[in-house]
């Protein structure tokens, strides 16, 4: 295996320069800014969409069965304990199309950003009728809303993908949550770059959303895949694979080098290492892959890196570079709430059975790897312990402290050289991490992190 440096063109091979146990500093965070999107939020579909669009959330009860009444299927906290279910106060089937779920950013800069949209209901089994989107949104930090100045949706109009979709029998084939869940996503000049867990896959669409080019996923120059890659199911697929993809598991992170020539997708959760029959780990501690993709070639590099996990069963939630060597990165555990109000060995719906404790941003140094390709973290912000001494929080908050209680926060990147923002996917209607009971909005935070971003 190779390992480069993340330069323009990443042409520079690595020896082993980081420093054994080198322990990440945490660095403090103010915020500056807060500002949402009310949970129910919804844009009508394209005019030349489907009747399916016109309304979403039908294939979302837990028998599958169609429900077209609408808000007849309560939404339900995912984490919540089966035997006391703690609904959200919101509910499905929704007329039109939900602004939710961020689930990626990327600073355009002048205060927009590029926003995407994750698969919507989360699996492929309930989100047929769930439309991919992005949108270009402009928090205003001064009135705590955020504006949403265009919304993308995409489609294959082409037939480039290469599998079945839920409208291959339209002409304007626009692409569904059952076909792909975008995670990631990167604009680079006249195309957008999306990074997909199902496959998981990367595509190329240009800025109108149309479908330019498929990518399967090659790790170590091997195709790998998950339990929804399109081929798993076909008799014809080998089953002796060196590495395979869990489940919701594939590239959760896209971050693209700052000349915009390769790009660096990164997977959410361990490969299985099917010799080994474990998950891939250094020792006790699982880890991350993070591949390249040269953008000009359309194919990767062969270039890969590994990301070292806190604690086994951490995920991460976004990725972007900062600059040539360095990158944002959030990594996080399964809870969210508040960790004062957990359940302990209760079952109720009045507390929270699996509270947040663990939800970082983590600067990382490529150019520090090491000769088994594991970049270095050199520091990071605690999102449960955000400094507020003006009061900047509009949900939340108090006594000159903030949080960031989410179990899915799933977006980073650089403002400035002093200030970051980070976002939730709020996993609408099953998601209620900020408040006991009540359906999670779309929070986007600016965060003033001082000196963290030159930590070294």
């Amino acid at each position: 295996m190779r390992h480069a440096s993340i330069m323009t063109g990443s042409i520079a091979i690595l020896a082993g320069l980081a420093v054994p146990g080198f322990a990440a500093e945490q660095h403090p965070a103010t915020l500056v800014g807060h500002a949402y999107i009310p949970a129910e939020t919804f844009v009508s579909p394209p005019a030349d969409a489907p009747a399916l669009f016109a309304t979403s959330g039908k294939f979302t009860p837990r028998d599958r069965q169609r429900v077209d009444e609408l808000h007849s299927v309560p939404g339900v906290s995912f984490l919540s304990d089966s035997e006391a279910p703690r609904e959200t106060g919101v509910s499905l089937p929704f007329e039109g199309q939900p602004v939710q779920g961020f689930s990626g950013i990327q600073t355009l800069g002048d205060g927009l950003y590029a926003g995407l949209i994750d698969n919507g209901f989360g699996s492929k089994a309930n989100s047929a009728d769930a439309m991919l989107m992005a949108h270009w949104i402009r928090p205003d930090w001064e009135e705590g809303s955020v504006g949403i100045e265009r919304t993308i949706f995409l489609h294959d109009p082409d037939r480039i993908i290469p599998f079945p979709i839920t409208t291959e029998a339209t002409e304007t084939r626009y692409l569904t949550g059952a076909d792909f869940d975008t995670e990631g996503m990167q604009v680079i000049g006249e195309e957008i770059w999306f990074g997909d867990e199902f496959g998981p896959y990367l595509f190329a669409t240009d800025l109108d959303g149309k479908v330019l080019s498929f990518h399967e996923t090659e790790v170590d120059g091997e195709v790998v895949r998950s339990p929804d890659h399109y081929r798993s199911s076909l008799p014809s697929t080998p089953r002796e694979v060196t590495f395979g993809v869990r489940r919701s598991r594939g590239f959760e992170g896209l971050a693209q080098s700052v000349d915009g020539t390769t790009l660096y997708p990164m997977f959410e959760g361990p490969l299985w290492d099917e010799e080994a029959g474990a998950f891939e780990a250094d020792g006790d501690t699982e880890y991350l892959r993070i591949v390249e993709f040269d953008v000009a070639s359309r194919s990767y590099t062969g270039n890969e890196w590994k990301y070292r996990l806190e604690a086994n069963g951490h995920n991460i939630g976004d990725f972007n570079m900062i600059d040539a060597d360095r990158a944002l990165i959030i990594e996080r555990d399964g809870g969210e709430g508040d960790a004062a109000q957990a359940c302990g060995d209760t079952v109720s719906a009045d507390c929270f059975n699996r509270p947040a404790e663990f939800k970082r941003v983590y600067l990382v140094d490529f150019s520090a790897a090491d000769a088994d390709g594991f970049i270095e973290k050199t520091g990071y912000i605690d999102l449960l312990d955000i400094d507020d001494p003006e009061g900047f929080a509009r949900l939340g908050g108090g006594d000159g402290k903030f949080t960031f209680p989410f179990v899915t926060i799933e977006d980073v990147d650089r403002v400035d050289d002093e200030h970051i923002i980070v976002a939730n996917d709020n996993n609408l209607p099953f998601s209620s991490g900020r408040q006991l009971g009540a359906q999670d909005h779309n929070e986007f935070i600016l965060l003033n992190v001082g000196d963290f971003m030159k930590a070294e």
